[in-house]
C-alpha cells in the first residue's frame, strides 16, 4: 500500500490556529494527551484539562471540537508505510477514535465537575450575601463591596418579594432568577432560595416584577400550590430587612387566615400586624367578645366559621349559606344564637367592626383550638 500520509507533528497552522490563537493552549494540550501512553495518568490529565476549560469560560462545543480536530490532525499526519494493509490502517484509525473517545469522556467529566463545583460555590456565596444583606450582621463596608458585585445599591429603595411553595428547589430558583435577570437586568434583580422560600430583591419602582415572577411560578409550579407576597419599598439596608419581614409575615398571616389569593401585597394587610402588635389586647378582645361561644353545644368553632364566611362574603346571607352548604334559615339561626350568647350581631353597624376584628384575631391566634 503506497504511503499517503507524512509522519511528524502537524504545524499549528494546519488547524487554523496561530501562535496567538484563542484556543492554542487547548489544542496543544489535546495533542499532548493523544501522544501520552494510555493509562490512569492520561485520564486524570484530561479531567484536569476539562476543569481548566470550564474555569476559563470555554463553551462545551469548543472543547469537544478542539479535541476532535486534534484527533483528526493526529490521524492525518500518521505515517502509513508500504507494508500496511487496509485492515491495519482501519485498526490504526479505530485506535485513534477510541483514544479520542476516552479522552472526551474524561474531558467532559472534568468540565462538568468543575461547572457543578463553581455553581455550588456561586450559590453558597449568593445565599451568604443575601443572608448578610437581609440580617445586616456583616461589616457595612465589606457588605457594600459585595453588594456592588451583584448590582445592589444599599442606599436605594428595594422591594423584597417572597414566594412559598412545596415544590421550590434550587434548580427552580435558578431558572426563575435567569428569566428575571434576562427580563429586567442582573443589576435590578437578585433571587435566591432562603429558608425554603424564594426570595427576590428588586429595585424599588421596578414595574412588572410581581406579574413576571407570578408568571414564572406558574410556568414552573403550575397555577396552584404557591403563594407570593410583596413587601413595601423601603430605603437603605434596614429597609431590605423590613420589606422581607413584611412579605414573610404576610404569607404567615395568609396561612392562619386561610387566604388563598396567589399574590398578596403587604400594604393591603397592614391591619394584621397592628392587631398582633399588642397580643394581650387582641387576646382580651377575642376572649371577651367570642368567649361565650365556647359554652354553646358543639363549641365555638361552627359559629366562628359562620362569621368568617359571612365577613368573607360581605355580609351576604345567601352566599354564606351556599358556601357552607346550609340553608339561609340555618345561617340566620346561627347568627341569632351568636347574638344571644355574646350580645354582638354582625347586622348591627355599631357592632360589626368589633365582631369582625375579634374574628380576625381569633384566626390569627388559632382560637379556640389554641386558647391562651
Amino acid at each position: 500500500m503506497s504511503e499517503t500520509r507524512t509522519g511528524g507533528r502537524p504545524p499549528a497552522a494546519a488547524t487554523g490556529e496561530t501562535a496567538t490563537g484563542e484556543h492554542l493552549w487547548l489544542t496543544q494540550a489535546c495533542r499532548a494527551l493523544l501522544d501520552d501512553p494510555a493509562g490512569d495518568r492520561r485520564a486524570q490529565a484530561a479531567a484536569q484539562l476539562g476543569a481548566r476549560a470550564a474555569d476559563t469560560g470555554l463553551q462545551l462545543p469548543d472543547l469537544v471540537g478542539t479535541m476532535l480536530r486534534a484527533a483528526a490532525d493526529r490521524w492525518q499526519y500518521t505515517a502509513v508505510g508500504p507494508d500496511d494493509t487496509a485492515t491495519s490502517v482501519h485498526a490504526h484509525a479505530a485506535a485513534v477514535l477510541e483514544t479520542a473517545r476516552s479522552l472526551l469522556d474524561a474531558l467532559l467529566d472534568g468540565y462538568a465537575h468543575q461547572t457543578h463545583a463553581e455553581l455550588a460555590r456561586h450559590d453558597h456565596d449568593r445565599t451568604a450575601f443575601v443572608n448578610d444583606l437581609l440580617t445586616g450582621r456583616a461589616d457595612p463596608g465589606r457588605l457594600a463591596e459585595r453588594a456592588h458585585r451583584y448590582g445592589i445599591r444599599l442606599s436605594a429603595a428595594h422591594v423584597v418579594l417572597v414566594a412559598r411553595a412545596a415544590g421550590l428547589t434550587a434548580e427552580v430558583v435558578h431558572r426563575v432568577d435567569a428569566a428575571l435577570a434576562g427580563r429586567f437586568g442582573e443589576g435590578n434583580i437578585l433571587t435566591t432560595l432562603r429558608d425554603g422560600d424564594l426570595v427576590c430583591i428588586s429595585a424599588g419602582g421596578l414595574r412588572g416584577i410581581t406579574a413576571e415572577l407570578a408568571h414564572r411560578l406558574i410556568a414552573e409550579l403550575g397555577a396552584d400550590g404557591w403563594q407570593l407576597a410583596v413587601g413595601r419599598a423601603h430605603p437603605g439596608l434596614a429597609g431590605l430587612a423590613t420589606s422581607l419581614d413584611e412579605a414573610r409575615n404576610t404569607l404567615d398571616h395568609a396561612t392562619k387566615l386561610g387566604f388563598t389569593t396567589p399574590v398578596l401585597n403587604a400594604a393591603d394587610l397592614l391591619v394584621f400586624p397592628v392587631l398582633l402588635r399588642d397580643r394581650d389586647a387582641i387576646t382580651d378582645l377575642v376572649t371577651t367578645v367570642l368567649g361565650p361561644l365556647t359554652t354553646a353545644r358543639g363549641g365555638a368553632q361552627p359559629y366562628l366559621d359562620t362569621l368568617t364566611v359571612l365577613f368573607d362574603n360581605q355580609g351576604n346571607y345567601t352566599a354564606t349559606a351556599r358556601h357552607m352548604h346550609l340553608s339561609v334559615r340555618a345561617v340566620t339561626y346561627r347568627l341569632d344564637r351568636i347574638h344571644d350568647l355574646t350580645g354582638y350581631h354582625p347586622g348591627e353597624p355599631t357592632q360589626r367592626f368589633t365582631l369582625h376584628a375579634a374574628v380576625l384575631g381569633a384566626r390569627l391566634l388559632g382560637w379556640p383550638s389554641l386558647q391562651p
